[in-house]
């Protein structure tokens, strides 16, 4: 179990880790894995995501790197409690999303006009 977080009811976690072949961020469900953080399950017992933790590092076949994260729930299912993971849950930086893409369609916007 992490040492920097153990889930309770009050504060509630999700297990995440990377896809072993393409990279991604998953998150465990009951029945496995998905891409979609709102699908992921919640723990808020620490026995219970222990073995969940332990049952995810079992599977280095399907992931990488598996921890235990704290979440909120939200109106959708959970929500990161954390900036680093709400960054993380957006995909990787290399990819253009976000302010990213505004500034991109922006410059391409103005650059249009002056031709």
């Amino acid at each position: 179990m992490s040492k920097a977080f153990t889930p309770t009811a009050a504060k509630p976690g999700v297990i995440t880790a990377n896809d072993l072949r393409e990279g991604h961020n998953l998150w465990m469900c009951e029945d496995g894995w998905s891409p979609d953080p709102s699908q992921a399950t919640v723990f808020e017992d620490e026995a219970i995501a222990e073995l969940a933790l332990l049952k995810a590092i079992g599977q280095s076949n399907l992931v990488v790197g598996p921890y235990l994260i704290e979440a909120r729930r939200g109106p959708n299912g959970p929500e990161p409690a954390h900036f680093r993971e709400a960054f993380r849950q957006r995909g990787p930086s290399n990819y253009f999303h976000g302010i990213q893409a505004e500034i991109t369609s922006d410059a391409q916007k103005t650059e249009a006009a002056h031709v």
